[in-house]
C-alpha cells in the first residue's frame, strides 16, 4: 500500500518535469522574483552539470597516461555526477515551485553537500596521482 502511494506520487512528480503548466493547478501564484529566482537555480545547476561532463572528458583526453582504469573511473564519475545534476536541477525546480505555490517550506536536499564532496574527493585524488608521478 505505501509502496503504492509512493509511487503514484513519483509518477506525478515526473509528470511535472515534462509538463510545468501542471503546477499552476496547484496554490496560488507565489511572487515572480521568487519563481525566477527557482529558474535562475535551475540553470545554474545545469551549468555545474555541464562543468563536470566536460570535466569528465577533460580527465579522458587530457592524462591518457593515468592507469586506464583510474582515468575511466574517473572520467565515469564525473560524466555520471554531470547527468544527476541535471536530473536534480528539474526535480529541485518542481519540488521548489509546487512548495511556493502552496505557501510551504522549500525542500531541503542533500545533493549539493554529497557533490561537493565527491568533487573534492575526486580533486585530491587527481593531486595525488600528479603528485606521485603517475600521470607521466
Amino acid at each position: 500500500m505505501i509502496l503504492t502511494e509512493a509511487l503514484r506520487s513519483a509518477g506525478a512528480a515526473l509528470r511535472l518535469w515534462f509538463s510545468p503548466a501542471r503546477i499552476r493547478e496547484e496554490g496560488t501564484t507565489p511572487d515572480y522574483r521568487f519563481s525566477l529566482a527557482n529558474e535562475r537555480t535551475f540553470l545554474a545547476w545545469l551549468r555545474t552539470g555541464l562543468a563536470l561532463i566536460g570535466g569528465g572528458f577533460a580527465v579522458d583526453q587530457f592524462l591518457p597516461r593515468l592507469h586506464q582504469g583510474l582515468r575511466v573511473t574517473f572520467t565515469v564519475v564525473l560524466l555520471v555526477g554531470g547527468a544527476l545534476c541535471a536530473l536534480r536541477a528539474v526535480n529541485h525546480w518542481v519540488r521548489c515551485e509546487r512548495a511556493m505555490r502552496r505557501g510551504g517550506d522549500l525542500p531541503v536536499t542533500r545533493f549539493p553537500t554529497a557533490l561537493a564532496l565527491g568533487v573534492g574527493l575526486l580533486a585530491v585524488a587527481v593531486v595525488v596521482l600528479v603528485l606521485l608521478g603517475w600521470t607521466n
